[in-house]
């Protein structure tokens, strides 16, 4: 069945009402008519099993005749802290980071970067924010990941290694501590924040920035990985070894 988020607000007892946006797609796009079942998400971790009752291209109703809580959220909360990408790859991060299993994205100005300032970052929310939902609804999310404000990049490490959190930043000339090693030296941990560089990757003077606030540079094996990718094969290899995609 074909999923939609909505908000709380659609949701009144066992009536939902679908959105202008969303009734547009149910009706024009995928041809859906009363009678026919969708599922509905209001962030909370519940899905909800609606058939349609009304549907018309400005708006649709329907009625709840089945709920289950979702079992499709990772147990360990990952944080990706990505340095922005020239054109669409940063995108691509939040699109890919939202199927892995990625909770939260906080978007990140370090030295290389091409942006420079909060304002300019700020400018693509919208489009980021629709990016994600869309990722979400196509992977069986049941809760949206959030997207965070921008931050520079030495107030996002004392961001993520606040309470003590465990943090890390991958690093192509970290020849000692793998992220495995890092992983099996640990308690294991409820959250775990990863920071990725822009093109170019990070300056030597940022990682023992990193290092004073406490984050950890791992390795992530012999090969140099694009910016695009490294937070995704590293959030999917601590999901792998912490047991969350069994």
């Amino acid at each position: 069945m074909h999923r939609f988020f909505v908000s709380r607000e659609a949701l009144d007892g066992d009536q939902v009402a679908l959105s202008a946006p969303v009734a547009h797609q149910i009706k024009n796009v995928l041809r859906m008519s009363p009678g026919d079942h969708i599922v509905v998400l209001d962030n909370s971790g519940w899905e909800r099993e609606v058939e349609l009752t009304e549907v018309s291209a400005q708006a649709a109703h329907g009625k709840v005749v089945g709920q289950t809580l979702s079992n499709t959220e990772p147990r360990t909360k990952i944080t990706l802290y990505q340095s922005f990408l020239k054109g669409e790859r940063f995108e691509f991060a939040l699109q890919k980071g939202t199927e892995v299993g990625i909770v939260e994205f906080v978007p990140v100005i370090s030295a290389r970067c091409i942006v420079s300032s909060l304002n300019e970052a700020g400018r693509k929310i919208t489009r980021w924010e629709k990016i994600i939902k869309e990722a979400a609804e196509q992977s069986r999310r049941a809760r949206l990941p959030e997207l965070s404000p921008a931050m520079f990049f030495r107030e996002a490490c004392v961001r993520a290694t606040r309470a003590g959190q465990l943090a890390l930043i991958p690093w192509e000339a970290e020849g000692q501590r793998s992220l495995r090693a890092v992983l099996e030296s640990h308690p294991r941990p409820f959250s775990i924040s990863i920071f990725v560089g822009p093109e170019g990757g990070y300056e030597d003077s940022e990682i023992a920035a990193a290092e004073r606030a406490g984050v950890i540079p791992v390795g992530l094996g012999p090969r140099i990985l694009r910016a695009e990718t490294a937070g995704l094969v590293a959030a999917s290899a601590i999901l792998y070894t912490l047991g969350d995609l069994e």
